[in-house]
């Protein structure tokens, strides 16, 4: 859909530098939920093999009772060896007796082999001793391949929040580096000399937070500092960083938001991607699925748009633009060429109403959004969605983040070819202020409310729109 921006020309800002690529610490965490229950299968099938030589049905359905009874395992990564050995034991032998009073319920228990029932026992909690160890091994070559740790800063020296960079500090196993902390009392910081560095008050967390791309933030400040933290999430919302709540534990049930857990310790997420885990594999899915069968079925009308684009006027007939992506990161985006200059450099003028710099060809592309076909590839190259906000030019985005609160917010996800905005009314020119914060209104509604059921309600409203609307030129 088009993008559009205020009359005028303005000054890009020297690059920033790119954010690390977003990576998941919680990839331990889903190892851990099915390595208890998988070991506890294969190591039966495995006992089976050996003493039978083949797997039974009987069999196939003790191993699927015992991962179900099993799943999900309990994280047990940073728990102490005897707890460890004590739980998974502890967890097994309850799993081995109801497996065993099930088989004796139903009369299945006698025809099963005794051998490998016998061996089992003492078979299953051995492997999970011996895999658990073996993460715990290499559970730290597994955080190195999710990409660079992502950066972290802690606000507010508290009991929590120091038990917190504490623990931050030490866990190499989070995929997190804890760059440091702000506190505005320096009675605080005595104690954490030459343990965690002191970045400044909480006047200086916005600035250093753009400066030094930082992407977590941990709130540890008390209750009774509510205006200082309305003040400084307003701050933040200039940021792409994912601010979590630490709280302290007797507020616990008085905030609400999605819960968390960081090196053991509670944390409620105060501005986060909707994208994450199973949400964000779907997404990744759904956005691969369609644009590969648009960019099928429109290969033809594609190939048509370039010959005639190439024909008509002299130029590319790809027009690629620089534009913001997730976490404010700079990507490059592709256009079928609609006007005869190709802007991005120091000053962008918007395409206005009557424009001459537009080919003849141009104003049918720009009309009908198909000079945005392109963008496809983008979703493809996994720098964009097909659903989400739509990007603006680098210019035009530092000119809106100062003005707009909470713009920046909207980076939390991939752009979009279309967006929720753009169904909503808030397709093509926003020539007033008023006009951009409405956009920005929709695309952080989009963020609170995603589900696929909503990306296809916008697509499907996206082709009735291009086809009846005129507001883009």
């Amino acid at each position: 859909m088009r993008e559009s921006t205020p009359h005028a020309a303005w000054t890009v800002p020297p690059p920033v530098p790119a954010a690390p690529p977003h990576s998941e610490s919680r990839l331990l965490r889903g190892l851990e939920a099915v390595l208890d229950p998988t070991v506890l299968a294969l190591s039966l099938w495995l006992l089976v093999w050996w003493f039978e030589g083949h797997l039974s049905p009987p069999w196939v359905v003790t191993s699927v009772l015992a991962f179900a009874l099993a799943f999900p395992g309990r994280p047990r990564l940073r728990a102490p060896a005897g707890r460890v050995v004590s739980g998974a034991l502890l967890d097994w032998s309850w799993i081995a007796a109801l497996l065993l009073a099930t088989g004796v319920a139903t009369g299945q228990l006698p025809q099963l082999s005794q051998a490998v029932v016998l061996n089992w026992l003492w078979f299953a909690p051995a492997s999970q001793l011996l895999v658990h160890w073996l993460l715990r091994v290499a559970a730290p070559h597994i955080v190195r391949l999710q990409g660079p740790p992502l950066r972290a800063v802690v606000v507010g020296l508290n009991e929590q929040g120091a038990s917190l960079a504490d623990r931050l500090a030490s866990d190499h196993e989070t995929g997190i580096d804890l760059v440091g902390y702000f506190d505005d009392r320096t009675d605080s910081r005595h104690h954490l000399e030459g343990r965690h560095r002191c970045l400044g008050r909480l006047s200086d967390i916005a600035p250093f937070v753009k400066a030094h791309r930082v992407q977590l933030i941990y709130l540890s400040l008390p209750m009774a500092s509510q205006p200082r933290i309305k003040e400084l999430l307003d701050a933040l919302k200039d940021t792409t960083a994912s601010v979590y709540f630490v709280p302290d534990m007797f507020v616990t049930d008085l905030i609400q938001g999605r819960t968390d857990e960081v090196c053991g310790l509670p944390v409620i997420s105060v501005c986060e991607t909707p994208f994450r885990g199973p949400a964000g594999l779907l997404k990744r899915t759904s956005d691969v699925v369609l644009s590969s069968l648009f960019l099928l079925m429109l290969s033809p009308l594609l190939l048509a748009i370039a010959i005639a684009v190439k024909l008509t006027s002299p130029g590319p007939v790809i027009f690629r633009q620089r534009r913001y992506g997730l976490d404010g990161e700079q990507i490059v985006v592709y256009k079928f060429r609609s006007m005869r200059v190709v802007e991005d450099g120091e000053q962008i003028r918007q395409a206005q109403r009557n424009d001459d710099r537009v080919t003849p060809i141009g104003a049918f592309l720009r009309r009908t959004s198909m000079d945005e076909l392109p963008q496809f590839v983008n979703v493809l190259q996994g720098r964009m969605s097909i659903v989400g906000p739509r990007p603006h030019a680098v210019a035009h985005n530092e000119f809106y983040r100062s003005l707009i609160k909470s713009y920046m917010v909207r980076h939390k996800v991939k752009p979009g070819v279309t967006g929720w905005a753009q169904v909503n009314g808030y397709r093509g020119e926003t020539d007033s202020l008023e006009k951009m914060e409405g956009r920005i209104r929709y695309d952080l509604d989009y963020l609170r409310n995603w589900s696929l059921r909503l990306d296809l309600y916008i697509i499907f409203r996206t082709i009735k729109l291009v086809f009846r609307d005129s507001a883009a030129y």
